[in-house]
């Protein structure tokens, strides 16, 4: 297995090239969890690992409660399957607990008050209607319960982590929320080692060729905690090394030979599902793609399965302006499929492409 092979081969196992998913369920359910800090980007990372997406068949899925978005692992959003959501929120929730501790204590927030703010979003929620962030917020501090200096994210992130809601679809670029028991009333219970094997099992598959640090960076776990699951899933797996590290992928992993040219969202499992992100973005242009060294992964220009720039959409409200700042200047043959990539994406968006730039990055 070369170096270049292990991202064409996850351009394979992601979605992103060939054996494309019908429904977005289907996308989520395969990748396990996906990245879903920016909504409007998690959206689109669903879509390029679709057949025929659009922005509006996804947010009727979300509605549909198909799919959930809450922080499952790292205390980050993602996007999980509904029946997912219990045993993954299990998984974490003790050592995402223990690494906030601190910051609750900072906060005033002790065990008393957040159950207490639990108690009102369970009254204020029971009905099954979801509502709006500033509204849950405003009913903590009728109740005498302050929210400003994060205290009020803490709280919402306290009452998911501990499995009591989930949010809902967006209301007017309102986050909105509602409770697990209303929106994943089948949702699954594993046991611990249940849920290591089916989580290790869904990465590997669906991230491989993977090492056993990627799937501890991306699930939030322990390198031993990872390493059972590994265990437990490899006889499910393909295992191959390379220089001496040990890939884990599905067994009838297939490379692409003849990537095509995509505009990937920022945040998208392609570059944020692995420790280790040589194998699609070289060191000399990391700070092209993450500016400020602060977690915002900028949305990123592939070609030949490797990062090579970054691309942005101009604020508009009926057409699409897109504007592509690859790292050296394309190739003719490049030019005409960011052409195609770049309608690909207004079609997503159901807008029509108004205009398309290309910035080549200056030193």
């Amino acid at each position: 297995m070369a170096d270049l092979s292990i991202s064409m081969q996850r351009l394979w196992s992601q979605r992103i090239e060939s054996d494309k998913h019908a429904k977005p369920e289907e996308v989520v359910q395969w990748m396990g969890a996906m990245q879903a800090q920016n909504y409007s980007q998690a959206l689109w990372a669903i879509g390029q690992r679709m057949q025929n997406a659009t922005l509006s068949i996804i947010e009727k899925a979300i509605a549909e409660k198909k799919i959930i978005r809450t922080w499952p692992m790292r205390g980050t959003l993602h996007f999980i399957a509904p029946e997912d959501i219990r045993w993954m929120l299990n998984l974490s929730a003790e050592r995402m607990m223990s690494s906030n501790k601190g910051r609750l204590k900072q906060l005033e927030l002790d065990e008393a008050t957040l159950e207490r703010c639990k108690l009102i979003f369970y009254h204020a929620l029971k009905d099954g209607r979801p509502l709006s962030r500033p509204y849950l917020m405003k009913l903590l501090e009728e109740s005498g319960i302050a929210t400003q200096n994060q205290r009020g994210p803490y709280i919402l992130w306290y009452a998911s982590q501990t499995s009591q809601i989930c949010q809902g679809p967006m209301q007017a670029n309102q986050q909105t929320f509602a409770l697990i028991e209303d929106w994943a009333p089948h949702a699954k219970e594993l046991s611990r080692d249940e849920s290591l094997y089916e989580l290790a099992k869904r990465y590997f598959l669906s991230h491989g060729p993977a090492t056993v640090h990627d799937f501890s960076w991306w699930a939030g776990l322990t390198v031993v905690d990872a390493k059972r699951g590994m265990e437990a899933a490899k006889p499910e797996l393909a295992v191959n090394k390379l220089d001496s590290k040990e890939y884990g992928m599905a067994p009838n992993q297939m490379a692409i030979k003849n990537s095509s040219f995509q505009l990937l969202p920022g945040f998208d499992e392609y570059l944020l599902g692995y420790k280790d992100r040589s194998a699609v973005l070289s060191e000399a242009h990391t700070f092209n793609v993450i500016p400020g060294k602060n977690g915002v992964f900028l949305p990123t220009i592939v070609a030949d399965s490797q990062i090579m720039g970054t691309w942005k959409r101009t604020p508009k409200k009926k057409t699409v302006e897109l504007i592509l700042t690859p790292f050296a200047s394309l190739e003719k043959k490049l030019e005409e499929k960011a052409a195609q990539a770049a309608e690909a994406y207004s079609s997503f968006l159901e807008l029509p492409l108004s205009s398309l730039t290309v910035h080549e990055q200056s030193e």
